[in-house]
């Protein structure tokens, strides 16, 4: 059997139970065809980047599947019928990720990539010395060294 990545969207108006039920739903029709699903995620409710049928938000679900082709076909055919069902997609992949999807990451899980200044920007060019050198463009003389000297008191 092969690996799929399901992710669809529901209405703003559902509830988030409602939307577990859907995704329930959908879980049983894979099962009824032989496939089983590996992991199920509700993302919640996040703004949508354009209206679709006059929704402004929906809610995203992320479904891992190991099934058949056609049980995926069938949950697709179902999805369409469904009107609480904004859009859907499905991608064949080669394998399933363990553990949470890139959504379900905590932030700070994911800012651990090194220091940040006050504007938000990683600052990884390393110490001022390492930095390019900057040129004076009227004296020609090196702005960093001077700088530098100016700060140990070695003004000439």
């Amino acid at each position: 059997m092969a690996f799929y990545e399901n992710v669809f969207i529901a209405r703003q108006d559902v509830s988030a139970t409602q939307v577990d039920a859907l995704a329930d739903a959908f879980t049983a029709i894979i099962a009824a065809n032989g496939g089983s699903v590996k992991k199920k995620e509700y993302w919640g409710l996040r703004t949508l980047t354009y209206r679709i049928r006059k929704n402004r938000k929906g809610h995203y679900v992320l479904l891992n599947l190991e099934a058949p082709s056609a049980a995926v076909l069938e949950m697709e055919r179902n999805m369409r019928i469904n009107e609480d069902v904004l859009r859907y997609l499905t991608v064949r992949v080669e394998t399933l990720e363990e553990g949470p999807s890139a959504m379900m990451q905590s932030k700070s899980s994911r800012d651990d990539r090194g220091p940040r200044d006050d504007r938000g920007f990683r600052d990884d060019r390393g110490p001022r010395e390492d930095r390019p050198r900057r040129r004076d463009s009227e004296s020609g003389e090196n702005r960093v060294e001077a700088d530098m000297a100016a700060e140990k008191g070695d003004v000439s």
